[in-house]
């Protein structure tokens, strides 16, 4: 029996859908990979420039306290789907306690997909004598990460809201180092650092904001629904600056 072949109209409304879809593909896979959440107003103010902190963006969101207190480099890595200038606040707080600030952009804005960026950031500053590293969330995991395979490069390291990968022993790791988690971390909690408490050295000072969540590491915009915080973003924020500053103080000794 002669199969019936698929009428010309037909074949025309196949092809259109097929690019329908595909062009829909598209749209939401860029949508996908560009997606980031953006800076809250009072990090965008940190942005600007004055007496205290020089702010660049180029070739990495820079800031720079007077030439004379320029010891110690703090490098950042953001966290998943954030815009570096999500952090400006507290990037700008530290720089202006005399460190230089370095947040980098990552592919996609996701550490993961150059985690060796400091390399090139280390490189760029020669004449910076001390580096400590940190993130937040898969940015910590990621400046974890580096550590360990460059220890020779790293004298402090600052894990925010985020934990070592299980392939990162930094248990033999001789530097200061301090993990800042919030009370009301659905994900970074009491459970999930206790279990990889092995990976990170046995003077590692754990600091645990009661009231704390894992957005407000950042000024960034969020959805409604992922505000736990019971306390304010400003008392956070102190809190983690606080417990960064003294890692940066005892690598600047």
């Amino acid at each position: 029996m002669k199969q019936k072949s698929l009428s010309p109209l037909l074949i025309k409304i196949i092809k259109a859908c097929l690019l329908l879809l595909l062009i829909l593909g598209l749209f939401f896979g860029i949508q996908y990979i560009t997606y980031e959440r953006g800076p809250l107003p009072e990090a965008v103010k940190s942005l600007e420039s004055d007496d205290l902190v020089k702010v660049t963006h180029e070739p990495w969101l820079t800031f720079n306290p007077p030439q004379s207190n320029r010891e110690t480099g703090f490098i950042f890595y953001p966290g998943g789907r954030i815009n570096p200038q999500g952090y400006a606040s507290l990037m700008r707080m530290i720089a202006e306690e005399g460190y230089l600030v370095i947040v980098p952009k990552m592919p996609i804005n996701m550490a993961v997909f150059n985690a060796n960026i400091a390399d090139e950031i280390i490189d760029f500053y020669p004449s910076i004598d001390h580096w400590v590293i940190g993130g937040h969330s898969v940015g910590g995991t990621m400046a974890a990460q580096y550590t360990d395979t460059h220890r020779e490069n790293i004298n402090g390291l600052v894990i925010w809201a985020s934990y070592p990968a299980n392939n990162a022993d930094l248990s033999g790791f001789i530097h200061p180092v301090v993990s800042i988690y919030g009370s009301y971390d659905p994900g970074v909690n009491d459970e999930s650092i206790e279990e990889r408490k092995h990976l990170l050295p046995d003077d590692t000072r754990y600091v645990r904001i009661e009231g704390g969540d894992h957005h407000q590491f950042g000024s960034y915009e969020i959805k409604p629904e992922n505000d736990y915080a019971t306390i304010s973003r400003e008392s956070q924020h102190r809190q983690i600056i606080q417990a960064t500053l003294e890692v940066l103080g005892l690598i600047a000794q």
